[in-house]
């Protein structure tokens, strides 16, 4: 047989439904609390230092050269020729 629904029985689904709804916000609210504090913690800590220790010193580690407009690393290395070579070689055509 069918059990037939009563107000109480609604009203106990009703707040059994609210319970539920109410624990799985919680939840939900709880865990975006715990990944916002680990993200956090994350972006905070120092970067690694571009450093060298060596015997109880540090040697710090020299900064690139900087390109300049005269500067070809390429033509220096023999790999391309080099820009002033290829104008002289057309303009004495």
């Amino acid at each position: 047989m069918k059990q037939q629904s009563t107000p109480r029985h609604q009203a106990d689904q009703t707040r059994q439904r609210v319970r539920v709804g109410m624990i799985g916000l919680a939840a939900v609210v709880l865990l975006i609390g715990l990944a916002s504090a680990i993200f956090s913690t994350v972006s905070r800590e120092r970067p690694v230092s571009p450093a060298i220790t060596v015997g109880g010193g540090v040697v710090t580690r020299a900064p690139a050269p900087t390109p300049s407009a005269g500067n070809e690393p390429l033509a220096e290395l023999g790999v391309t020729p080099s820009i002033a070579n290829s104008a002289a070689v057309a303009d004495q055509r």
